[in-house]
């Protein structure tokens, strides 16, 4: 990203994440556990794990499996977060006293149903940002001021795109049934890898010595070991890829579904808050979009932030928008030279697709001097990523 929603305004530089107290998260559940039930609601705050290690690790202390665990968001593991897990067929007590390094309980209360994925109303950031520039206090609470009126750009940003920053051209290439880009984008660029063993592994890799790549990948590394094995005993690139575990196949597909869908809110950056004849307008109450045919009957709700124009997550299922939205999506579709059914993969990784908003609204913003470092607050809805915010306060 080179540009900015609010790039009139200048930011305060600085730096983030210098420890996990830097960056403090908390969900905010869309219902409160009922106090009956057969499942056991346990808020929990982490620090130095992922959403799945601390799953892992509940499992393991309360002997239970880990598929029955129910969460409602992923959270990252360079942060300080609380969330909820839910446990089946516990009672509060079981759960009191677990010692489980990086987790705290914090309470525990019986429902009736499993926490699912999406079960929260969004999250609310805590962020401390490290060696501000001159007047930073005053350009935060200016541009938190302007987001809080015309919205958040709603982008999933580099965080999405995987720790080496190419998931979504792995995407790209399974979609261009190109499997010899994908493995080659897979094994990712040793320029970018700090792990020396895995670094040695990849220049292995790019200069043709299999066994000497398999023999230096990391313990972590087990996909990428058995796609190199099934190249070395003759399996063509396309049998090798697809045998690679269908989870980590739709997240290098999603991955490239998000990075269409940032290039879509930078095509139309300057207007993200305005509404279009043929825009499918998207209802932030309840997700539905519908098709603009006076936008200057619409636009006050939008202004209201009622309404938002939205973009699609490309599938085969997605409908475009018409007017110039539309036009702007089937560019970026010709651009990649894709239409719509090249999503409809077989092995169960079609992509159905849908609408998302180009914005979001941002609650409670807030910004402090805690001595020479910057404290900024806020909150934004489920699927939203503080990182943008972020982005557009520091320019940086």
């Amino acid at each position: 990203m080179t540009d900015f929603f609010t790039s009139q305004l200048p930011g305060t530089g600085g730096t983030i994440r210098q420890q996990p107290e830097d960056f403090q998260v908390d969900e905010i559940p869309l219902y409160e556990p009922c106090g009956e039930g057969d499942h056991l609601y346990v808020r929990v705050e982490k620090r130095g794990l992922t959403t799945y290690d601390l799953l892992r690790e509940l499992a393991n202390a309360l002997n239970c499996k880990e598929r029955d665990l129910g969460y409602a968001g992923l959270k990252d593991a360079r942060a300080i977060t609380r969330q909820t897990v839910s446990v089946p067929l516990r009672k509060p007590d079981d759960v009191k006293g677990l010692q489980i390094p990086g987790v705290k309980i914090l309470s525990a209360c019986l429902h009736h149903n499993k926490l699912r994925p999406g079960h929260l109303a969004g999250n609310r950031f805590r962020i401390r940002i490290h060696q501000p520039g001159a007047e930073a206090l005053q350009r935060a609470e200016a541009i938190l001021s302007t987001l809080e009126k015309t919205g958040v750009p709603n982008r999933f940003g580099e965080q999405r795109y995987g720790a080496l920053g190419n998931s979504h051209r792995i995407g790209r290439a399974i979609l261009r049934d190109d499997y010899t880009v994908a493995i080659d984008e897979i094994m990712g660029d040793p320029a970018k890898i700090d792990h020396p063993g895995w670094q040695q592994a990849i220049e292995a890799y790019h200069s043709g010595e299999l066994e000497t790549a398999i023999e230096k990948l990391p313990r972590h590394c087990r996909p990428e070991r058995r796609l190199l094995e099934m190249i070395k005993n003759g399996r063509t690139p396309r049998k090798a890829v697809l045998d690679m575990p269908r989870k980590l196949l739709r997240l290098y597909l999603s991955a490239y579904q998000s990075s269409l869908f940032d290039r879509l809110i930078d095509m139309r950056l300057r207007a993200l808050d305005q509404i279009w004849p043929g825009d499918l307008a998207y209802k932030h109450v309840n997700g539905a979009c519908f098709l603009v045919t006076d936008p200057a009957t619409e636009q006050p709700r939008a202004d209201s932030f009622e309404i938002s124009p939205s973009a699609p997550l490309f599938g085969y299922k997605t409908k475009l928008a018409e007017g110039k939205s539309g036009q702007i999506e089937q560019e970026l579709l010709n651009q990649e030279e894709l239409t719509l059914g090249s999503f409809r993969l077989s092995g169960g990784l079609a992509m159905d697709g849908e609408r998302r908003p180009l914005r979001v609204p941002i609650h409670a913003p807030e910004s402090t001097m805690d001595k020479d470092d910057l404290l900024v607050s806020f909150a934004l809805p489920k699927g939203s990523f503080a990182t943008t915010v972020l982005a557009e306060v520091m320019k940086s």
